[in-house]
Protein backbone atom coordinates (compact mmCIF):
# COMPACT_ATOMS: atom_id res chain seq x y z
CA UNK A 1 0.00 0.00 0.00
CA UNK A 2 1.43 3.34 -0.95
CA UNK A 3 1.69 6.25 1.43
CA UNK A 4 -0.58 8.25 -0.84
CA UNK A 5 -3.51 5.96 0.00
CA UNK A 6 -3.12 6.70 3.71
CA UNK A 7 -2.76 10.43 3.11
CA UNK A 8 -5.72 10.35 0.72
CA UNK A 9 -7.81 8.80 3.51
CA UNK A 10 -6.71 11.55 5.90
CA UNK A 11 -7.58 14.29 3.40
CA UNK A 12 -10.92 12.66 2.52
CA UNK A 13 -11.78 12.53 6.23
CA UNK A 14 -11.39 16.28 6.55
CA UNK A 15 -13.24 16.88 3.29
CA UNK A 16 -16.19 14.83 4.58
CA UNK A 17 -16.70 17.37 7.35
CA UNK A 18 -16.08 20.43 5.18
CA UNK A 19 -18.48 19.18 2.50
CA UNK A 20 -21.00 17.59 4.84
CA UNK A 21 -21.07 14.18 3.19
CA UNK A 22 -19.81 10.63 3.69
CA UNK A 23 -17.54 10.06 0.71
CA UNK A 24 -15.14 7.45 2.10
CA UNK A 25 -16.04 3.99 0.83
CA UNK A 26 -14.80 1.99 3.79
CA UNK A 27 -15.76 -1.44 2.45
CA UNK A 28 -13.96 -0.84 -0.84
CA UNK A 29 -10.82 0.37 0.93
CA UNK A 30 -10.84 -2.62 3.29
CA UNK A 31 -11.26 -4.98 0.36
CA UNK A 32 -8.40 -3.40 -1.60
CA UNK A 33 -6.08 -2.94 1.38
CA UNK A 34 -6.66 -5.60 4.06
CA UNK A 35 -3.95 -4.09 6.26
CA UNK A 36 -6.37 -1.23 6.97
CA UNK A 37 -8.31 -3.71 9.15
CA UNK A 38 -5.33 -4.17 11.49
CA UNK A 39 -5.41 -2.31 14.80
CA UNK A 40 -2.80 0.45 14.70
CA UNK A 41 -2.36 3.81 16.36
CA UNK A 42 -1.76 6.97 14.34
CA UNK A 43 -0.97 10.62 14.74
CA UNK A 44 -2.16 13.35 12.39
CA UNK A 45 -0.44 16.73 12.44
CA UNK A 46 -1.73 19.59 10.30
CA UNK A 47 0.61 22.42 9.33
CA UNK A 48 0.01 25.83 7.81
CA UNK A 49 3.41 26.85 6.55
CA UNK A 50 5.82 25.72 9.24
CA UNK A 51 3.36 26.14 12.10
CA UNK A 52 1.26 23.39 13.63
CA UNK A 53 -2.45 23.97 12.96
CA UNK A 54 -3.88 20.89 14.67
CA UNK A 55 -2.78 17.56 16.07
CA UNK A 56 -4.38 14.33 17.24
CA UNK A 57 -2.69 11.16 18.44
CA UNK A 58 -4.11 7.83 19.52
CA UNK A 59 -3.32 7.01 23.11
CA UNK A 60 -4.13 3.32 22.69
CA UNK A 61 -4.63 0.86 19.87
CA UNK A 62 -8.42 0.57 19.84
CA UNK A 63 -9.40 1.11 16.21
CA UNK A 64 -8.42 -0.32 12.86
CA UNK A 65 -5.81 1.63 10.90
CA UNK A 66 -8.57 2.93 8.61
CA UNK A 67 -10.81 4.13 11.43
CA UNK A 68 -7.88 5.59 13.37
CA UNK A 69 -6.75 7.71 10.41
CA UNK A 70 -10.31 8.95 9.83
CA UNK A 71 -10.84 9.68 13.53
CA UNK A 72 -7.53 11.48 14.12
CA UNK A 73 -7.75 13.54 10.92
CA UNK A 74 -11.15 14.88 11.99
CA UNK A 75 -9.99 15.53 15.55
CA UNK A 76 -6.83 17.36 14.38
CA UNK A 77 -8.78 19.50 11.94
CA UNK A 78 -11.88 20.32 13.94
CA UNK A 79 -11.55 19.44 17.63
CA UNK A 80 -8.01 20.28 18.72
CA UNK A 81 -8.64 22.46 21.79
CA UNK A 82 -5.68 24.72 20.96
CA UNK A 83 -7.16 25.85 17.62
CA UNK A 84 -10.42 26.95 16.06
CA UNK A 85 -11.95 24.43 13.66
CA UNK A 86 -10.19 24.31 10.30
CA UNK A 87 -11.87 26.27 7.50
CA UNK A 88 -11.73 25.47 3.80
CA UNK A 89 -9.23 28.20 2.94
CA UNK A 90 -6.82 26.84 5.56
CA UNK A 91 -7.41 23.24 4.46
CA UNK A 92 -6.37 24.05 0.90
CA UNK A 93 -3.01 25.33 2.17
CA UNK A 94 -2.49 22.70 4.88
CA UNK A 95 0.18 20.04 4.88
CA UNK A 96 -0.81 16.78 6.52
CA UNK A 97 1.72 14.62 8.34
CA UNK A 98 0.56 11.10 9.14
CA UNK A 99 2.53 8.90 11.51
CA UNK A 100 1.59 5.23 11.84
CA UNK A 101 2.77 3.35 14.91
CA UNK A 102 3.08 -0.15 13.46
CA UNK A 103 4.51 -3.28 15.08
CA UNK A 104 7.55 -2.79 12.82
CA UNK A 105 8.14 0.75 14.04
CA UNK A 106 7.07 4.30 13.37
CA UNK A 107 6.31 5.30 9.77
CA UNK A 108 5.75 8.92 8.84
CA UNK A 109 4.41 10.40 5.59
CA UNK A 110 3.64 13.98 4.62
CA UNK A 111 1.39 15.42 1.93
CA UNK A 112 1.83 18.60 -0.02
CA UNK A 113 -0.80 21.33 0.30
CA UNK A 114 -3.51 21.30 -2.36
CA UNK A 115 -2.75 24.97 -3.12
CA UNK A 116 0.90 25.94 -2.89
CA UNK A 117 1.75 29.48 -1.94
Amino acid sequence: MSQSVLLTIARASIEEVLQGDNSINRSELLEQYPILREPMATQITLYLGNKIRGIAKSKTVERSLLEDIIYNAKIAAFEDEDFDPLVTSEYLHATIQLTVFSPDGELSHQSEPIVKE
